[in-house]
């Protein structure tokens, strides 16, 4: 009868294959080396539409009487948009308030008072004709809007202008990634992953300035930025 060996003379070729089976996944675990760049991009263009908010406050002795005087007013400033040429798409309604105006009040039990109440109304509007903005403008004040919240200028599609911006960020990450590549002595090779991030930026808002002729409003530019930040594999 044959005899089988001794087990213990089998146990180191065991262990053997044990632990090459068990350093064969490290070995296809080990990540590739790539590099991580982040290009940026702005394009700069000249608006075709300005945003801005109206707002009319009114003051009476009661709340309903300030606001039937603000609704008045901020009908006649709707009236007058409309016969300026803003479309009902363009105009929305971001604020109406009514509050109590407190005063100082030494005698009696109670430290203040109500005088009176203060109404307030405020409406965003888009204009798409620029050269009527200051105009515009000083129709409203005159009709009864008496506050004016800052100017923001953009385009209506700002779509191709971001577009550009999203392309020119990709060539300036690639020249970033092959300038640092080569001054490493390596090259760029397969492109791992690719993630967006965009914003925007526009031009300073303009200060409004009293006087006869229309308000005066300098439109300048607006810039659309984008980022993207790509991951290469090194070879």
């Amino acid at each position: 009868m044959r005899m089988l060996p001794p087990l213990s003379k089998s146990l180191p070729l065991a262990a053997l294959i044990a632990a090459l089976m068990s350093a064969a996944p490290v070995l296809a675990d080990t990540p590739p080396k790539t590099i991580t760049v982040t290009g940026e991009a702005s394009v700069a263009r000249a608006p075709d539409m300005a945003t801005v908010m109206i707002g009319v406050t009114s003051v009476a002795a009661t709340a309903a009487e300030a606001l039937a005087a603000n609704s008045g007013d901020m009908q006649a400033v709707i009236e007058r948009l409309r016969a300026s040429g803003i479309g009902e798409k363009d105009m929305q309604t971001t604020g109406l308030s009514v509050n109590p105006n407190w005063t100082s009040y030494s005698s009696g039990a109670s430290s203040e008072k109500i005088d009176g109440f203060t109404a307030m109304n405020s409406l965003t509007v888009g204009i798409r004709d620029l050269d009527a903005l200051g105009a515009v403008l000083d129709a409203v004040v005159a009709d009864g809007a008496n506050t004016l919240n800052g100017v923001t200028f953009g385009l209506i599609d700002p779509g191709p202008a971001l577009d550009e911006a999203r392309k020119e960020a990709v060539a300036d990450a690639r020249a970033r990634a092959e300038l640092l590549a080569g001054a490493a002595g390596v090259k760029l090779g397969d492109l791992v992953s690719m993630t967006e991030g965009s914003g925007y930026l526009g031009g300073p808002a303009p200060m409004f300035r009293e006087q006869a002729a229309s308000v005066p409003v300098e439109r300048g530019e607006v810039s659309y930025q984008a980022s993207v930040t790509l991951v290469w594999e090194l070879e």
